[in-house]
């Protein structure tokens, strides 16, 4: 698998100021099920649980002062390689949702994140995930992770 950037301003992209670590493993944002996210009973459809978690992954790493677009510019990629979700209760059209991103584990080529969806009215959870990641390079080559990505001891 090739990893192409998505422009060639990716080629002569300036040096990107990094933090020299992440210091928040958690974040929580708030989702509003759309129309299109749902079938004719209003329901969320299975199928857009893996577009959450990607939100909550990408948030998780904003708040760390990182977006992936930087993380691309300096030939950094992550795969999914796994991706699990447990659907408990069903979740509806319009209704104020709570997704809790967890960074769960970091490791040399992996990075692990666990995933809490909750009716945010009531605390019910509705489900749960997990995802593990693998940092390849623009070939698609496993490499080491960053060491900023890496949590403050």
């Amino acid at each position: 698998m090739r990893v192409e950037p998505r422009s060639a301003d990716y080629e002569n992209a300036p040096s990107i100021d990094f933090p020299e670590c992440t210091s928040i493993d958690s974040h929580t944002i708030q989702i509003v099920p759309r129309y299109c996210e749902t079938d004719q009973a209003g329901v969320v459809h299975h199928t857009v649980y893996p577009v959450w978690f990607e939100m909550g992954r990408t948030e998780l790493l904003r708040v760390n002062g990182l977006a992936y677009s930087q993380l691309e510019k300096a030939g950094v990629f992550f795969v999914v390689a796994s991706l699990t979700a447990k659907y408990k209760k069903p979740c509806f059209y319009d209704e104020n949702l709570d997704l809790t991103t967890v960074c769960s584990k970091i490791t040399a080529a992996r990075v692990e994140h666990t995933y809490t969806l909750k009716r945010a009215e009531t605390g019910v959870i509705l489900a749960e995930g997990s995802s593990i990641l693998a940092c390849v390079d623009r070939q698609g080559r496993p490499q080491r992770m960053p060491e900023f990505m890496y949590p403050e001891q």
